[in-house]
């Protein structure tokens, strides 16, 4: 069996590293990858060197089927991480920082996205750092509407098309990447939150309700449909549940929100009371309903002299 991530032999992780000749401590959970050392199994399950064994007798069988047993073990012993990195040995290739295997988008870490490219989709403009395949990209237009709402709101998603077959990686400045399933729903995301998103999810640049041009004009990107979104959060977001109490958020700290949320503007202009920690203004956004507000620990990048 070649050297990869396998699901686990014990059960109790997702996916464990088989490094050609036995299983690691590195594990994958929903995405996340962590250690896991390969102890005593419980009782049920296979031991770790029963689990070795048998991947080994894997690894033969498959490679049998290749041209003979003899082939399959040699097949196994060519995936070796040292076959690849010719003697080089270290935390970076031990397997803990391998590739997670899975279709569609997956994480690879909480910076990084992986999206297998089976469908078009969106991504931000200039987010990719490695692809593998023959992958291509495009600049994707908003559309006359948008670019004129962009130039009169500020409100803008840069987006690249992307298509082909093979594996894109996507960041955007060591942020912190989160994935979102929509199911015949939407969301409202500030357009600098945005990294990805399925090309079948329509999408637009929106006012957010309750905030009137007087009151500043707020405007947000907001993604409707069935499909997949990855949004970046400087810092770890807390998510709060706008059912259980009137919700208010500072304008600059907002991520996303349940696009269904009713809002409003709440004003505390009094004296000393400028209590968000954005541009200054005394505004915060009013939520309402039966849904989820997304709020990060920061404002984003500060401009000099801003």
């Amino acid at each position: 069996m070649n050297a990869d991530w396998h699901p686990d032999p014990t059960g109790r992780h997702e996916l464990r590293y088989w490094d050609g000749t036995q299983w690691t401590e590195h594990v994958v959970d929903n995405g996340v990858q962590s250690t896991a050392p390969l102890d005593a199994a419980p009782s049920g399950q296979a031991k770790p060197e029963q689990a070795g064994q048998a991947a080994q007798q894997h690894g033969g069988q498959h490679g049998g089927q290749q041209g003979g047993q003899q082939g399959g073990q040699q097949g196994g012993q060519q995936g070796v991480p040292g076959q690849a990195f010719n003697g080089i040995s270290g935390d970076l290739i031990d397997g803990r920082f391998s590739e997670v295997a899975g279709s569609g988008p997956q994480l690879q870490n909480n910076k990084m996205l992986r999206v297998r490219v089976t469908e078009p989709f969106m991504a931000r403009q200039g987010s990719m750092v490695a692809y593998q395949g023959n992958v291509t990209f495009a600049f994707q237009g908003g559309g006359a509407g948008r670019v004129i709402k962009k130039a009169l709101t500020g409100e803008g998603l840069p987006l690249m098309r992307v298509e082909g077959q093979g594996d894109v990686f996507i960041a955007d400045t060591a942020k912190h990447v989160h994935l979102l399933h929509l199911t015949n729903t939407g969301i409202s995301a500030n357009g600098k939150n945005v990294l990805a998103f399925s090309a079948s999810l329509q999408w637009n640049i929106e006012r957010v309700k309750g905030a009137s041009m007087m009151a500043g004009g707020l405007f947000n990107t907001t993604l409707r449909g069935t499909g997949w979104v990855a949004i970046v959060t400087d810092g770890e977001p807390v998510v709060l549940n706008a059912g259980e109490a009137p919700t208010f958020a500072d304008t600059d700290a907002i991520v996303a929100w349940s696009a269904h949320l009713d809002t409003s503007l709440k004003s505390t202009m009094s004296a000393g009371a400028l209590i968000g920690r954005g541009s200054g203004e005394a505004v915060q956004v009013s939520f309402q309903g039966q849904g989820f507000v997304i709020v990060q620990p920061s404002e984003g990048p500060q401009v000099p002299g801003q």
